[in-house]
């Protein structure tokens, strides 16, 4: 090793020894200390009427504690979900906040970002979700099969052997690529019990089934978080004036595959499988997860449904009929008025509070609802604190296609979700 090496080699471990050190630090010490995007945190106050009446002032930290600019993540996260974060985001509290082998949960799994990154980090993925799908988008990613098993697999599957043909779906598929879905479904649901590569080719099939470019089964149409009725769809068809063109469904499966296996290599694999074989993924409500034992949680990250109306029955139909699933079977919890939602997240709390061990930490997001008008963290606050929760911090991603109004009011000057708003809970 030439001297010049040498010096590169200490520097590096410098550096990362500087790093652990901060990570060690008080995490509030280390939202203050943090500059990593060129900007300073900002300290501000949000005060709260707490249920007794009283004001209480919980310190807000604001900042670009992650970046919109960079794509830093697995390519395992490339599965489109409505209304995901980034896997920025349970990063870098899993990172700061627990250690390899430690058990991270989400009640609201959704996607599954949290767990996937938390599965990448060496911690213990646990999750829920009332969404049955959430179930088949996750559970493949925390042991993906390789490449060659996925190209055997699909060599085995007969894509001419269909028993249905619903003639209404042609207004999204060529009618060779639905003969190809529709065997896809009868060998996936015929087979009972799925094995590993049977489940990571349901997951790419249904998040390859609709979307806005070649690489998905159908016709240009909506971007793939959710599917528009055939009526729309056939009105999009006559605006562009577009026909269904002809997709292979193995070739786009295998294709996605290769892309999302990318650079999971075989540390990667031997992590996910360490912690995979201990994870557990539930299918019901986030407020009753008696399999969870109690004290075995030692962070919480989630984002839980807002104050918006959800249509699941309409969005999720075609991702339904694939797999099987009755969407109006399919209950979730999106109250419309504030107090509603403040019971059903009490309820939940009472639940985190019980599977959290002492000293174990909730990173509750709740980003931007109704264009800033209700500020749920606020809201966050009272339902941690009922459930005997200690509310250390909000913390507030301000990152840098928002304008501040003020210290953390955001005035984005367009609909949606352009900030990240978290309150981190600690159990006593």
């Amino acid at each position: 090793m030439s001297l010049q090496d040498n010096l590169e080699f200490e520097f590096d471990v410098a550096a990362r020894r500087q790093a652990a050190a901060k990570l060690k630090a008080p995490f509030a010490h280390q939202l203050l200390a943090f500059q990593e995007f060129g900007k300073k945190t900002q300290l501000a106050e949000t005060t709260v009427t707490t249920a007794a009446g009283k004001p209480l002032a919980v310190p807000t930290y604001i900042n670009e504690f992650w970046t919109a600019k960079q794509r830093a993540a697995s390519r395992l996260h490339e599965i489109s979900y409505r209304a995901c974060f980034k896997p920025q985001l349970p990063r870098f509290f899993i990172q700061r906040l627990t250690e390899p082998g430690e058990i991270v949960h989400d009640p609201f799994m959704g996607r599954g970002t949290t767990l996937v990154e938390a599965a990448l980090l060496g911690r213990v993925p646990f999750g829920c979700d009332v969404n049955p799908l959430s179930l088949v988008l996750v559970r493949p990613r925390l042991r993906p099969p390789a490449l060659e098993e996925i190209r055997a697999r699909i060599a085995q599957i007969n894509f001419k052997n269909h028993d249905e043909f619903p003639q209404d779906l042609l207004v999204f598929y060529h009618p060779e690529t639905l003969r190809e879905i529709a065997a896809l479904k009868k060998y996936l649901l015929g087979r009972g019990t799925l094995d590993p590569v049977d489940e990571w080719i349901a997951l790419v099939a249904l998040n390859r089934l609709t979307g806005h470019s070649v690489g998905f089964f159908s016709v240009y149409t909506l971007p793939p978080n959710q599917a528009v009725s055939v009526k729309s769809q056939r009105k999009i068809n006559a605006d562009r004036n577009q026909t269904p063109p002809r997709r292979s469904v193995p070739d786009l499966i295998l294709k996605k595959s290769r892309f999302l296996l990318g650079d999971c290599d075989a540390a990667t694999r031997s992590r996910l499988r360490g912690v995979a074989a201990k994870s557990l993924l539930l299918t019901q409500p986030a407020h009753a997860t008696a399999a969870i034992p109690a004290g075995a949680i030692s962070l919480v990250v989630t984002s839980p449904p807002f104050l918006d109306v959800v249509d699941y029955a309409g969005d999720n139909w075609l991702r339904c009929w694939f797999l099987g699933i009755d969407p109006k079977g399919v209950k979730l919890t999106v109250p419309k008025k504030l107090d509603e939602w403040q019971r059903e997240m009490t309820a939940v709390f009472r639940e985190l509070h019980r599977v959290l061990r002492p000293g174990g930490h909730v990173a509750f997001e709740v980003g931007e609802v109704r264009s800033g008008q209700i500020k749920l963290e606020e809201t966050v606050v009272c339902c941690g604190l009922e459930a005997g929760l200690r509310p250390d911090l909000i913390l507030i991603n301000d990152q840098k296609f928002t304008k501040t109004a003020n210290c953390w009011g955001v005035d984005n000057n367009s609909k949606g979700t352009n900030t990240n708003r978290i309150v981190l809970f600690r159990k006593p």
